[in-house]
């Protein structure tokens, strides 16, 4: 993925739940203009993480109980509220909860907290659909690049994998 907004998977239960955080560098490129003087991580950003978290609990759970590997991809962002400003120098932890898990769609609860207080928090729909991932091949690229992801984010991947 070209633009990583999660750091790191703290905690991922499959079926149930994950945690995870974002530092917030004072020098990352949206503070120029959001807002001069005053920066503050755009609410998309804060989206965007709980996304890819939420799309890694999604990813791993399907795994566990359907034995492929789909591609999470967010389609809709329900009653969004952005409660507080995160500036730079913040660790926004976040939190997703699975919803809900049907054939071609799950359902998150997200938050984000900064300092254990509230900044934001949504539900997220996420599509997916083996259309394109159902040979061998797609599959096998599709998994190869997600246990690297999932290497790198989450210190828990080795014990999940050593589960299996």
């Amino acid at each position: 993925m070209r633009w990583w907004f999660l750091d790191r998977i703290d905690e991922l239960i499959s079926g149930a739940h994950a945690v995870g955080r974002k530092g917030v560098a004072s020098s990352e490129d949206y503070f120029t203009d959001h807002f001069p003087g005053f920066p503050v991580l755009p609410g998309v950003v804060q989206v965007e993480a709980l996304a890819q978290l939420s799309g890694k609990l999604v990813e791993v759970t399907i795994f566990d109980q359907r034995g492929v590997w789909m591609w999470p991809i967010l389609s809709m962002v329900r009653k969004a509220k952005f409660r507080r400003f995160v500036r730079p120098g913040d660790t926004v932890i976040l939190k997703s909860t699975l919803k809900e898990l049907r054939e071609e769609s799950a359902i998150c609860g997200v938050v984000a907290e900064v300092d254990g207080r509230k900044v934001s928090e949504a539900e997220l729909l996420f599509v997916f659909n083996p259309e394109g991932l159902d040979t061998n091949q797609a599959q096998l690229d599709l998994e190869t690049l997600e246990r690297k992801n999932l290497k790198m984010l989450w210190d828990g991947y080795e014990a999940w994998v050593h589960e299996r």
